[in-house]
This record gives C-alpha cells, sequence and structure tokens, in this order.
C-alpha cells in the first residue's frame, strides 16, 4: 500500500509540474521507470549550541574562557554522536557597539577595530579547528572576519569540517542599521555546504526577518537552514518555526545562553514543530535532532509549481466588484 501510494503521489506530481492529464503522466512515469519506491534519504545528527556570550574584545580572559566553554560543547556534542555542531552569532567574542564604538561607550559611533584583539581570536579559532578534526565533528561558528584596512570586517559564520579545515564562509547580507553605519561590511552571496548527502544554507544576525533569503535557500535545494544570532527574540524563534514550515525543510536557532531572555536555541522540522530545544534557564548547552531529507515529499515540488505561473491560464477576466453589486 506504501509503495502504491507513493507511486500515485509520483504521478500527480508529475501532472500538477506538466500540466498533463493524470492518464498521460502514468504513462510517461511508467515509461520512464519512475514506479519504484522512493530513495532512501540521508540524515545527519545536528547539534545546536547556546553559549556564555563575550561582547568586550579587550577581555582577553574573557574571550578565552569562551573559547574554552565552545570547546567543552565540541566534546558534549562528540558523546551524543553529532555530527555537526551549530554556534551562535560572535561566539568567541561579539563585540558590543558601544565598547567598539570610537566616540563610545556614551554614543554610538564608527567602530574602533583597534580594540580588537585579531591574534588571539585566530589562535582561539586554531584550537577548535584542531579539536573538529581530532573528533572528527563538522563546526559552524560565528566570528568576526578580518578584512585588509580600512574595510571593515565581516559578520561571519565559518564552516569547518571534520578534517578541521575552513571549507567555507557565509557573511552577513542583510545587517542591521548600526551593523552597516558603523561596524560591518555586507556580504553579497548565499552559502551552502553538504555534509554526507544533507544540504545545509547559512543565515545570520537578523537575517530571521527576511523571508525572501529562506525562499532563496529553498530554492537552492537546501534540507536545513542555520541561523545564529546574539538576541535571543521571541520573534526570531517564532520566525524560524515559520520558515521551516513554509519551505518544507528544517531550520535551526542558535543564541547566546541569557537566563533574561525566553528563547533558548533550538531546531525545528518541516512541519514547523520543535524537534529540541535547549535549556531555557540560560545555562550553556545544545539541543540535539536528526536533520533526514525527503526526497520523495511532494510539498516543496509543488510549491515550486504554484509559484511558477501555474494559475495564470484558470484566471477569470471579471470585476469581483461587479459581482457583489449584482447580489443586492
Amino acid at each position: 500500500m506504501t509503495k502504491n501510494g507513493n507511486f500515485k503521489r509520483r504521478v500527480r506530481a508529475r501532472a500538477a509540474k506538466t500540466g498533463e492529464s493524470y492518464s498521460s503522466a502514468l504513462m510517461q512515469v511508467r515509461r520512464s521507470g519512475q514506479d519504484k519506491t522512493d530513495p532512501p534519504g540521508k540524515t545527519v545528527r545536528l547539534a545546536v549550541a547556546q553559549t556564555t556570550v563575550c561582547d568586550d574584545p579587550r577581555d582577553i580572559d574573557a574571550i578565552r574562557a569562551a573559547g574554552l566553554e565552545i570547546r567543552q560543547i565540541i566534546k558534549e556534542a562528540h558523546d551524543v554522536n553529532a555530527r555537526l555542531v551549530q554556534f551562535p552569532e560572535g561566539a568567541i567574542c561579539a563585540p558590543n557597539k558601544r565598547l567598539m564604538s570610537a566616540e563610545g561607550p556614551g554614543k554610538v559611533g564608527p567602530s574602533d577595530w583597534g580594540r580588537y584583539d585579531w591574534n588571539i581570536m585566530s589562535r582561539e579559532l586554531q584550537e577548535i579547528r584542531i579539536l573538529a578534526k581530532d573528533l572528527g565533528l563538522w563546526i559552524v561558528l560565528g566570528s568576526a572576519h578580518q578584512l585588509t584596512h580600512p574595510r571593515r570586517p565581516y559578520n561571519s559564520l565559518y564552516v569547518i569540517s571534520d578534517q578541521g579545515k575552513l571549507v567555507t564562509r557565509y557573511d552577513e547580507r542583510m545587517l542591521s542599521n548600526t551593523k552597516i553605519s558603523f561596524m560591518y561590511s555586507p556580504g553579497s552571496a548565499p552559502v551552502t555546504f553538504a555534509i554526507d548527502g544533507v544540504r545545509f544554507g547559512c543565515t545570520l544576525g537578523m537575517e530571521a526577518h527576511y523571508p525572501e533569503i529562506f525562499i532563496e535557500y529553498e530554492q537552492r535545494d537546501v534540507d536545513c537552514v542555520l541561523f545564529s544570532t546574539t538576541g535571543a527574540s521571541p520573534a526570531f524563534a517564532s520566525e524560524m518555526v515559520g520558515h521551516a514550515a513554509s519551505n518544507d525543510y528544517w531550520t535551526s536557532y542558535s543564541v547566546d545562553a541569557d537566563p533574561r531572555l525566553s528563547s533558548p536555541s533550538g531546531i525545528a522540522t518541516p512541519g514547523g514543530q520543535w524537534a529540541a530545544r535547549a535549556s531555557s534557564d540560560g545555562v550553556p548547552g545544545i539541543a540535539v535532532a536528526d536533520i533526514t531529507n525527503n526526497p520523495g515529499s511532494l510539498a516543496r515540488p509543488w510549491r515550486r509549481t504554484a509559484r511558477g505561473g501555474l494559475y495564470e491560464p484558470h484566471l477569470v477576466d471579471d470585476d469581483p466588484r461587479s459581482d457583489c453589486r449584482d447580489m443586492f
């Protein structure tokens, strides 16, 4: 029954995509040999972290403590057989706009990036890369990314492979007013990467507010969009669940551990439900879920068909207000 049901859904999907009748679609599917069972999905165990925020780039002890906490969480993720662990925006140090301001801290102004200790940041990142290789674990980690002076740095997500190599980097594109005015250069492109046949997309900062970014990743056939931020906003959390449901893929939400905020890190299913949440009491830790793609899903092909002009031939050239007037 399951096999027959899957076959019928495949025929209906082809008919919707091509405009063929059900009978024609049935014949074409049989000719192409597509009357097979769905291919098995691929699975990656994802751990999404929440960590203690360090916002002063001049505080060397706090930066070192943040690096140590990150490495401890990586080990915790390894202990539960995670394949990938995601960290918040600026996980080692998310520089505070007032502490960075050349006119601050009383006034927010252009950031003085000479206050940011790039050397110690590089050393902490190197320790994380070494541990990733030792444990065979992928890492997605928020960090500022230095550019040549006088260009401002990027606000970035580093993607570190299980070999300890930096394989790609995502730079936040939709920056806040303060970030674009005083702190960072904007990124320009989406970034995807794949682990064991599961494809991930990257988002950062306040980009949960922009559905066009998530639609773009759906068009790139991702199975999960990772979102890292410093603000545990209930709006961000709700938006990530909504993006999961409307695009039929997994989403994740990695934020700072803060007992004053009520939206802990988590992972949302394609059905728009939380699969896992970290502790809501502000304690550093992880949420864990198995991200599984679904090559037999009809929801995404149908939505693409619906967005691609499916309805135009069926539109009626009429003024609906005239019908309303005729009724009375």
